[in-house]
């Protein structure tokens, strides 16, 4: 189990819901999208700036898959990290995520 962190209990993490978690030196955002859940770098990389790290409530950020960056508007893909709208041209890293005994976790390497 090394290499996994905690993120919530999976009944306690709703759908639609976001939780901002730090991981291997990383801040990382997991999301639940209808019961499945995504985990993507808290950084635009248009200019670095968190996501969900910006304090902005998340039900203002995400919407239809996508997490919008609250600076300049650039969109992302929750499920691949993939860049959606300009500024943003390069993906957000993406991380593994799964539920082990209840317990929704995030490993910090991308793609792993």
């Amino acid at each position: 189990m090394s290499g996994w962190k905690d993120v919530a209990r999976a009944d306690e993490f709703r759908p639609g819901e976001a939780r901002l978690v730090e991981a291997g030196g990383a801040m990382i955002a997991v999301v639940n999208l209808d019961g499945r859940y995504f985990a993507i770098a808290d950084a635009c990389t248009h200019d670095g700036s968190p996501l969900l790290g910006s304090g902005i409530d998340a039900r203002d950020l995400i919407e239809d898959g996508r997490i919008s960056c609250p600076r300049h508007g650039a969109q992302f893909c929750l499920r691949t990290g993939a860049a959606l709208t300009p500024p943003a041209w390069e993906p957000v890293a993406v991380f593994p995520v799964r539920v082990q005994d209840g317990v929704v976790q995030v490993r910090a390497d991308p793609g792993a």
